[in-house]
């Protein structure tokens, strides 16, 4: 169903759109992803809505990587100087608001819920990469939380296809509501 309107207390988070992940192989191109997380971007400020820009970053010493053993670990990916950094292609602005996340999720570890709620925040319109993981971890704890979550699902990849179609078929679309970057952008402007 066609999300017909946005709570007005909605922020936009958008998940890792760095140097260092918009950088991996994804299943679709990130340059579009980035640039309809920058179109999301110019419709919240227009409207003086939240933005919170979420950035995976991790100490030089990497203490704070998360450890365990799994069945299936993540890409051993070797980190360039400028991971973390921001992917320039989406504006930033003093007014945003910046979230340096440990985990998957930004709300974890972070200070996120206590920020968005503070602004009277009960809606988040999410975005980012990677679907399967960040966003949709997001997502979960976001709506876990109390908050009424969309995302935009053509402002989302993934490294994994089957991964990517999952999160957009099974899992997001009963925690949240999914439409199209360009109508949420209306709806946010």
């Amino acid at each position: 169903m066609p999300v017909e309107a946005l709570d007005p207390a909605t922020a936009l988070v958008l998940v890792d759109l760095q140097k260092g992940i918009t950088a991996l192989p994804t299943v679709h191109d990130p340059a579009v992803v980035v640039a309809r997380g920058a179109l999301l971007v110019g419709a919240a400020r227009r409207a003086g809505r939240p933005v919170v820009r979420v950035r995976t970053e991790f100490s030089p010493d990497g203490g704070d990587l998360l450890r365990g053993r799994t069945d299936s670990p993540g890409p051993a990916v070797a980190q360039p100087a400028d991971f973390s950094e921001l992917d320039p292609r989406v504006p930033v602005s003093p007014s945003d608001l910046h979230v340096a996340k440990r985990g998957w999720d930004a709300f974890t570890g972070t200070e996120l819920d206590s920020r968005l709620r503070r602004r009277g925040v009960r809606s988040v319109v999410v975005a980012g990469i990677a679907t399967s993981i960040g966003v949709e971890s997001t997502a979960r704890t976001a709506r876990e939380l109390g908050y009424e979550v969309t995302v935009a699902h053509d402002a989302v990849t993934d490294l994994v296809a089957a991964a990517h179609v999952n999160s957009l078929e099974v899992i997001l679309p009963r925690i949240a509501r999914l439409d199209a970057a360009a109508t949420l952008a209306d709806l946010l402007g």
